[in-house]
């Protein structure tokens, strides 16, 4: 029996399952590792550590599927997650985390700059992704940034470590490199522009397309991850973009949003709009001829694990008695309001120095009313986003969720209350990891192409209905977000400056 291995690297874990060439699950396995936040808004990870629970994931997920060979391999992880390397591959420093806001100064300065190919990208390029974390390297880490042979992704690092090839994946580089696949390429005169005219020198040697082969895998990894087979490793990407390959494929209006520690949203489209809420459109980010559009949340899980665990105190094991009892209050009835911009804002604002707030607090306020007031918060940032897909033309026909929210009831029966709309609840399975069997089973040559694939692949659904009892609670309460946001955003850009650089 051949077999198909699908990795996906994620924020605090490698999860790896084994797959038949059909899509049904043989074995899986999950490996974690430690985040550092060194300074407010700045998160790191060493890629060593990842490499460790890759190999630990893959070795338990193998056993678990009978060591069968493994014909394709694909990789997703989180983006711009960002590694600064030797000529051997060595880690300089640590990885630069998606979530890490350092670069605002960066973002900013792209907003600047008159460039074609930023259309692509809304005007500007977003604080998250490579090119501006690049110019912070150089301007702030000359010495390391001169040093560097490779400034990649984590995707790319990780492909290396599988081949021994450098090859990015053109949705990393069409979403956060500034690559134009139906133009120039690679933007150097932008990157000189921006003050790093040395970065293409830096990134992977070429671009391949999701789902292309890459290289068969190279003996090194192979005796370290256990694998045996053919092993073909192709373009993976982006985990929560490709998670379109694992909701039946990317039909006009189908929206995924994969919601964990953060909410990703992503959409594909016949043809183009180009308003500056949205990240993209993106062309030829995951299918020929298409383009891709993108949204986000930067704090979503990460809100409610805060609220519940740090701020409550509340061990992981009590958390469903805590969920349990936030249910029983009543819908925007408890007189307090959070904001979600713990780590800025992604999308529609583009605002990475917002920051959360709690509003409203007595010393009557219950642990269960602000649990509650989390999860909503969480919920009208998701309105936001799309709010903001509609009112830029972007179809918004059919929602698909999946990730952490289907482990919270209240989270995801609040998401579709606030929507005001039936939500496709995906079950059970990582959407990554689905989508990288998908991409595993064309360039290993079962299927043509990726929609092929993504229509065999599609998993099981289940449809959450809104209640349409509590629409004017919570139009009230989104209203009360809306205005909360303006009125605490100049308070915000003060507190998240440096100490030293606030002004009274």
């Amino acid at each position: 029996m051949s077999a198909l291995l699908a990795i996906d690297l994620g924020t605090e874990s490698a999860r790896v399952a084994v797959y038949t060439d059909d899509g049904r699950r043989l074995g899986q396995g999950e490996s974690g590792y430690p985040t550092d936040f060194p300074r407010p808004g700045w998160a790191e990870q060493n890629p060593e550590d990842w490499w460790r629970a890759v190999v630990a994931a893959t070795r338990t997920a193998l056993d678990e599927a009978g060591r069968p060979d493994v014909d394709g391999v694909a990789v997703a992880t989180t983006a711009s997650t960002v590694t600064v390397l030797d000529r051997a591959g060595r880690p300089l420093r640590p990885a630069l985390l998606w979530m890490d806001s350092r670069a605002d100064a960066e973002s900013a300065r792209t907003a600047e700059v008159d460039h074609p190919v930023l259309r692509y990208a809304g005007g500007s390029d977003a604080v998250e992704w490579l090119v501006p974390k690049a110019m912070w390297l150089a301007g702030r880490e000359p010495a390391v940034y001169r040093a560097a042979a490779r400034i990649t992704e984590a995707v790319d690092y990780l492909v290396w470590r599988l081949t021994g090839e450098w090859t990015g994946s053109r949705m990393n580089a069409v979403c956060k490199w500034n690559y134009d696949p139906r133009g120039g390429g690679f933007p150097e005169d932008l990157y000189a522009e921006l003050g790093v005219p040395d970065l293409r020198d830096k990134l992977p040697d070429r671009v391949a397309p999701v789902g292309a082969p890459v290289a068969t895998m190279h003996a090194a990894a192979r005796a370290e991850l256990g694998v045996t087979g053919t092993a073909v490793v192709s373009s993976g990407g982006i985990d929560a973009h490709l998670s379109l390959l694992a909701v039946g494929g990317a039909g006009e209006g189908r929206v995924s949003i994969v919601c964990g520690t953060s909410n990703a949203f992503v959409t594909e489209m016949a043809e183009p709009v180009f308003p500056p809420t949205v990240w993209g459109p993106y062309p030829d980010a995951l299918n020929e001829g298409r383009w891709l559009v993108e949204g986000g949340q930067v704090a979503s899980g990460s809100v409610l694990k805060w609220a519940g665990e740090r701020l409550l105190g509340r061990p992981r094991a009590d958390l469903p008695g805590l969920i349990a009892a936030a249910t029983a209050v009543p819908a925007a009835g408890h007189g307090l309001l959070v904001l979600d911009y713990f780590m800025g804002n992604r999308t529609p604002l583009r605002d990475p120095r917002l920051r959360g707030a709690v509003l409203g607090l007595t010393v009557g306020s219950t642990p269960e009313q602000v649990y509650r007031a989390a999860v909503e918060g969480v919920a009208y940032g998701t309105r936001q986003v799309l709010d903001s897909f509609v009112a830029g033309g972007v179809p918004v026909e059919e929602v698909f969720v999946s990730g952490g929210i289907r482990h919270n009831p209240l989270w995801l029966r609040t998401t579709a209350d606030v929507l005001g709309r039936p939500l496709r609840l995906v079950a059970g399975d990582n959407l990554s990891l689905r989508a990288c069997s998908v991409i595993a089973a064309v360039g290993a040559g079962h299927y043509p192409s990726l929609g092929a694939a993504a229509a065999d692949f599609a998993p099981e659904t289940r449809t959450v209905e809104p209640d349409a009892a509590l629409k004017d609670a919570y139009e009230a309460g989104y209203a009360d977000y809306r205005a909360a946001t303006t009125a605490t955003r100049d308070v915000s850009h003060r507190l998240s400056a440096p100490a030293a650089e606030r002004t009274p």
